[in-house]
This record gives structure tokens, sequence and C-alpha cells, in this order.
């Protein structure tokens, strides 16, 4: 852990909030001791509630990588990922993250995402936001197209 890479995480952090860009969050990609990119939220001034910080860092980095995994990567972020920037981390593949604030910390100031790891315990019928499955067999035709294609990409 460099921290001086988690410190640059954090003023971004604080500079976003401070310019009214957007949230609390920035995130910083690293390769061979590098900075590659960063990314600080900007969910109210995109009017993108997928604009969180990590998610614009890994958008960038892979942009400037010409790839879509980051390894040999690491993220450093303002504060423990909420449930949608873990699953870009995980998509992405980066080597290792560090977080500064915890989750708890970011419930403190009104950012709780708790609720989305309660609803995933339940059925997709039962959540606040129903998922309703339709047309699954329709559905299956995509990877049937996918499992056929010889020259796919594997993630």
């Amino acid at each position: 852990m460099d921290s001086a890479f988690m410190q640059e995480a954090i003023r971004l952090a604080v500079e976003n909030v401070r310019s009214g860009r957007g949230g609390p969050f920035a995130a910083v990609v690293v390769k061979d001791g590098r900075v590659i990119a960063t990314g600080a939220n900007s969910v109210t001034s995109a009017n993108d509630p997928t604009a969180h910080g990590e998610i614009t860092a890994i958008r960038e980095a892979c942009r400037a990588l010409s790839m879509f995994q980051l390894a040999g990567c690491e993220i450093y972020t303002s504060c423990e990922p909420c449930p949608m920037c873990l699953g870009a981390i995980y998509w992405a593949r980066p080597d290792r993250v560090y977080f500064a604030a915890t989750a708890s910390d970011a419930a403190a100031a009104g950012f709780d995402d708790s609720f989305i790891y309660d609803e995933l315990k339940r059925e997709p019928s039962e959540r606040r936001i129903p998922l309703e499955p339709c047309m699954r067999e329709a559905g299956l035709e995509p990877f049937r197209v996918w499992k056929q294609k010889d020259d796919r990409i594997r993630y």
C-alpha cells in the first residue's frame, strides 16, 4: 500500500465536494507504481446514478490501457466500495483494492447502501423493485449465439 495514492484519492474526494461536482468519493487506479486513471463521484452533476468514483476510474483506466480488465493494477478509493462498485471491481479484476473510510462511515454521512445487501437476500419478486422473469426461452437465444461464436473474447 502506498499512502501517497490513498492521499490522492482522499484529496480528489474532498476537492469534488468543495467544487460541487458530486459526492465525497474518489478513486485512483495504479499500475506499476504510476497513476493510470482517477475518478470522482459525479452522480448529481451528471444525472447518472452509476457515476461513482470507482466506476469512473475503472472506465478511464480501461480506456487508457486498452483493456477491459485491470490485471496488474491496484485501486485506491476514498471509501469502501458500494455494492455496484464492488461488482465493477470484481469484473475489472484488479490485483487489490485499498479503501480509507468504511461503509459505516459513509452511512453515518447519509450514504447507506446496506439496504442493497438486504435486498439481494430476498427473492427477486419480493424486492422493493420487483424483478419479474419473462420470455426466458427467447432470452436464451443470445447465449446460444455466443456459445457458437468461434472468436468470442472470454471474460
